[in-house]
């Protein structure tokens, strides 16, 4: 199997069970396929770059996975012919280095933001604490 990743953008004119059913049909695709997904990034509502089909906005979606090649041209043309896919790519990661550059994204997207929170946290707690100590100790002198 080769490693993939995939990007799809939906309309931004589809309601949430919308979005979530067209989601699991491509995730469906892969998987029927004998596809391994490894990891996905649902990345919501974003601004496009530029206007598509007359939309400013759109639902951004990454999957990375594992697959034989001959899945994918059917899943390129599910994407072509669903009207709610307004542009879609699908990469193919083949050399060593392409390889682990994927192995790297998909652990990435696998990481929780929460570390990064804890961290963020973690700085306010100790800057409220030594404002607290600053007011605290200007009290006392007065």
């Amino acid at each position: 199997m080769r490693h993939y990743e995939t990007m799809f953008i939906l309309k931004p004119t589809l309601v949430e069970e919308e979005i979530k059913s067209k989601i699991e049909f491509y995730k469906e695709v892969i998987t029927k396929h004998h596809g391994v997904i490894e990891t996905s990034l649902d990345m919501g509502m974003r601004n496009l770059a530029y206007e598509i089909k007359k939309h400013k906005r759109g639902y951004y979606y990454v999957a990375y996975f594992k697959a034989e090649p001959s899945m994918i041209v059917e899943l390129e043309r599910l994407y072509r012919i669903n009207e709610d896919v307004l542009r879609f790519i699908v990469i193919k990661y083949e050399s060593k280095k392409e390889v682990e550059a994927w192995h790297a994204l998909v652990d990435r997207a696998n990481k929780k933001p929460s570390h990064a929170k804890e961290k963020h946290e973690k700085t306010e707690h100790t800057h409220s604490h030594h404002t607290e100590e600053a007011e605290s100790v200007g009290s006392h002198s007065e």
